[in-house]
Parts: C-alpha cells; structure tokens; sequence
C-alpha cells in the first residue's frame, strides 16, 4: 500500500514515522495512548497507519510536530472500546519503561510474577552492599514494625550488613591466596572475578529486606494485571508501591489503567485476590496442621508423561505431514527407538550455540520440580517467568545452607550467628502476628521451598543457561540435578541428549572465562 501524500503531510508524518514511502516503518515521539489507538482503529479501517494518522489524530499539530500532540480522540477511543465494552487486546498496544528502586526483595519478586513483562534488577553479584547511603544500610524497615520490635528489627539487620561489610574485603583476599592469577590473565578480568565469587558467596547474610532497584517494561493490561494482585498483597511495601506505579504510569497512559481503581472493576477484582488467598490459607491451617513434612533432595522431578518423547516426535512430524495429531502419535509409538531418535536429531539439528532451540515441538511434554533451595538460588530462578513457578513463604524451617569457603575463609562462627540472630527475629515478628512481616528479616542463605513446571523446551534454555559455567554454584547444581533427572528418571534420554550446552564440570572461579571472553572481545574490536 502507497499513500499519495503531499509535501505538507510528509511534513506533518516526518516526526513520527521513520519512513514515508516503504510498507515497513515505526512510530516515534507519540505519546503511548496514541500509538495505541492508533493500532485499535488499524484493525477496523482500510486506511494505511499514516493516512489514519493524518485523517483522525493528527488534530491541530503543525507540520514539523513541534507542538505537544492532541491525545483527546485517543483517549476518547479508549473510552469506548477499552474501559464500556471491556476490550482487553488493545491494552497490549501501550507500553511503559519504568524504574522501582530502593524495593525490598521480597517485593522484586511480586513486581517479577507477570510473565509478558520484562525486568532487570540489580545483582548482588556485581554490587557489593558493604556502603551505608544517608548513614544507614540498605534494607527495608517495614511499616508494619512499631516499638521495641522495630527497634530490635533495626538492630539485627544493622549486625547482619556489618559482618557482610566486614568479611568481603577478608573473602576477597582469601580467594586471591587460593585462586592466584594465572599468567596471561588481564588484572582487570583477574579481579573482576575475584569480586564476584566474594558477593557470591556472602550474599546468604544479605536479608530478605535488602533493598534493589528494578527496571520494568510492560505493556497496559500486563501493568493492570500486576497492580491488581500488588494491591491485594498483605504486605504495606506492596500495595505502597502499587499505589506509587500506578500514580506514575497515569502520567504515561491514563487512559489504559482506569480500571484498576474502579470501585465496580479493579477493587472488586484485587477484594477477589485478596479473598481467595485468605480462603486458602484458612483452610491449609486446618488440613494440614500436625502432618510431618516428608523428606526430599534438593530437586525432585515430581511429574512427568512417561510417552513424553513419543509425544515431541509426533508434534515433530506434525508441520512436514498432512495427518492429525491422533493419527500421527499413534504412528510414532509404532516407530523403532532408532526410528524416532532420527526424527528428533533431525528436529533438533547441529546447535552450534545454546541459543540455536529447536522449535514448538518439544513443548508437547512437561516437566514438574520440587526445589529446596537457598533465597539466593530461588531469586536467580525466578526470573524464568514462561515456566508456572510458585512459592512459599520464606522462613527458617528448612534451615540454610553455610558455603564451604565460609568455613573455609574462617567466617563460619560469624555466618552461624547472624543466621540463628534472623531466625529469632522472625519468630518475634511472626509470634506477634505478622507471618508476612516476618519473612523480612530472613537471611538468603535460608532455604525456600517453590516448583517449576516448564515444557522441554524451557527446560532446555534453563538448564543450558543456569548450568553454564559462569554461574552461581547454587543454581549450576539445581540445573545439572534437572538434566539428570530427565534423562535417568523421566526416561527421556533423547530429549536430554538434546540439551547439548547443558554444562556438568566443576569450576573453581565461575566468572573467568566469562571475563576472559569480555576482554578478548574488546581486543578483536
């Protein structure tokens, strides 16, 4: 499609279409109400995006587009389709970068539960949390705390932030006696490394409250989403926090997230969350009161389909073939193990990186895991959101986990306490009647108990990413533990053989090589 237009309207389209003539072009400098009225009215009109511009929003800007776009009949659009007749699909038309910071990290993980959003927080790995900005450490105080139990909250994070300050710079030296730099290796890539395995290991001090900041790109409805649970959350940060986003993302696109808020839409819809979640609790308590937590391992593969290959061959003939789903499973379990390991090396292919996947057919069979894991851990594998992950509460139940060059370094009596010193706090704040609160004060070393259940093909780009050796040695264990369980205990050895970058060698000092390429590539630059 070519739209004749003048040069008065190519004046007036310069500013917000990268390209006049050509059937593939962006939008730029429009406010994201706009945009997205704009693409509402593409889907019923046979106009071009550019004419549509001109015919209907354009409004009153001068060519050149120096004065503030009219985004009136955009929210007028809106009005109409989106909040009186309840079409969601255009709230995934706008879109929003925005920045939550000093968050504690129990509420990083409620901002990271939408799964068609995108995140970046800041790593413990990479900054040490050893300064004390405006005179204090950088952890949450939650408003639910008053009195003595504030004050003593106060004072056991203050304890636990001082022994992690005061054995980086002993941890750093220790590992710098133990790994010495090797001939070749830059300094700069030498320490680097040498940093990052000291955070590594003395995050587990860190608490739970410790304090990040996020960055957050989403579209409206996974925004409207968000903030509805966040404001039926039991926690004040949550819902403080709900109310501040939800303040600055009007200041963006007002016109999408008028329900949230809505006595009659958004309110009932959060009264429901909050409803159900209490229901359930309620219930739990009376169910499972007095009944013995079993034993497990670290990961254990809970479910899983024992024809999940046979499954992943027929899905894999299904696009090449002019059959049924029906008729070709029943062709593949007919099929040789020979027969059907050709279709899947065919399906998969030569990999040359873990980022060449094989396609949607490995999404025909799941995997189910029980994780018993420290905080830490759990923080990193959260962030895999196209999974169904859960998780329970954090507390000192399941006891944590002390990391050998702890002991190692000397440190051991000094880890121990602050560990037992957050345990007793949390069971003040919990005896007091804040279970939630009290979740705060626990350290990252502690374990947590949550599931991941992910189709194969997830499973490959987690367990190829986490068991990579640049990684935490926490979350390399859980991965390795996954590809094992799905080879040996599911049976599915072909699907497990295709995980070519899943990675099962010890390492010393996980992010050297990864330094070591960063600095070869600077060079070859």
């Amino acid at each position: 499609m070519t739209d004749e237009l003048t040069a008065e309207e190519c004046l007036r389209l310069a500013p917000h279409f990268t390209d006049l003539e050509g059937p593939v072009f962006a939008l730029t400098e429009l406010p994201e109400v706009v945009k997205g009225a704009l693409f509402a009215r593409y889907s019923r009109s046979p106009k071009s995006l550019r004419r549509l511009w001109l015919d209907e929003f354009a409004g009153g800007e001068p060519a050149g587009g120096t004065a503030a776009v009219d985004t009136r009949r955009a929210e007028q659009l809106y009005d109409r389709v989106f909040f009186e007749y309840g079409d969601d699909s255009v709230a995934q038309l706008g879109g929003v970068h925005l920045a939550v910071e000093g968050a504690s990290n129990l509420l990083t993980k409620i901002l990271e539960w939408g799964r068609l959003m995108a995140y970046l927080e800041q790593s413990t790995r990479y900054i040490p949390y050893d300064d004390r900005p405006g005179g204090r450490w950088r952890y949450h105080v939650p408003a639910e705390l008053t009195g003595s139990l504030r004050e003593r909250y106060s004072a056991t994070l203050d304890a636990a932030f001082a022994t992690y300050a005061a054995w980086l710079p002993r941890l750093r030296d220790s590992y710098t006696t133990k790994f010495p730099r090797a001939a070749g290796d830059s300094e700069t890539a030498y320490r680097m490394t040498i940093r990052a395995k000291a955070l590594d290991t003395l995050r587990g001090l860190l608490p739970a409250a410790t304090t990040s900041n996020v960055g957050i790109y989403g579209t409206a409805q996974a925004y409207e989403q968000l903030l509805l649970r966040m404001r039926a959350h039991p926690l004040i940060e949550v819902r403080t926090c709900a109310d501040a986003m939800l303040r600055e993302l009007r200041k963006v696109i007002p016109a999408f997230l008028k329900r949230v808020d809505a006595p009659e839409r958004g309110v009932v819809w959060s009264t429901y969350f909050a409803e159900t979640r209490a229901a359930v609790t309620e219930v739990a308590r009376g169910l499972l009161v007095d009944v013995p937590v079993a034993a497990r391992d670290e990961v254990t593969l809970t479910d899983f389909d024992p024809d999940g290959e046979i499954k992943v061959v027929a899905a894999a003939l299904y696009a090449a073939s002019t059959m049924p789903d029906d008729q070709l499973l029943e062709l593949a379990r007919r099929l040789t193990e020979a027969e059907r390991s050709a279709v899947l090396e065919a399906y998969v292919g030569k990999r040359r990186n873990r980022r060449h996947r094989p396609g949607r057919a490995l999404e025909r069979t799941a995997y189910r895991f029980d994780v018993l894991a420290d905080y830490g851990a759990f923080r990193d594998l959260q962030r895999h959101r196209l999974l169904t992950l859960e998780w329970q509460r954090l507390t000192p139940a399941h006891g944590y986990v002390m990391p050998e060059p702890v002991v190692e370094a000397g440190a051991a009596d000094d880890f121990r306490r602050v560990m037992d010193d957050a345990a007793a706090l949390h069971d003040a704040i919990e005896a007091a009647g804040m279970p939630e609160v009290a979740s705060y004060a626990i350290s990252m070393a502690y374990r947590v108990r949550f599931y991941m259940e992910m189709n194969a093909r997830e499973a490959m780009h987690l367990i190829e990413l986490r068991s990579a050796p640049q990684g935490h040695a926490s979350y390399r264990r859980i991965a390795q533990t996954m590809h094992r369980l799905i080879a040996d205990r599911a049976g599915h050895r072909a699907l497990a053989a295709a995980m070519t970058f899943a990675d099962h060698s010890l390492v010393d000092l996980e992010r050297l090589e990864a330094e070591r390429a960063a600095e070869r590539r600077r060079a070859s630059r």
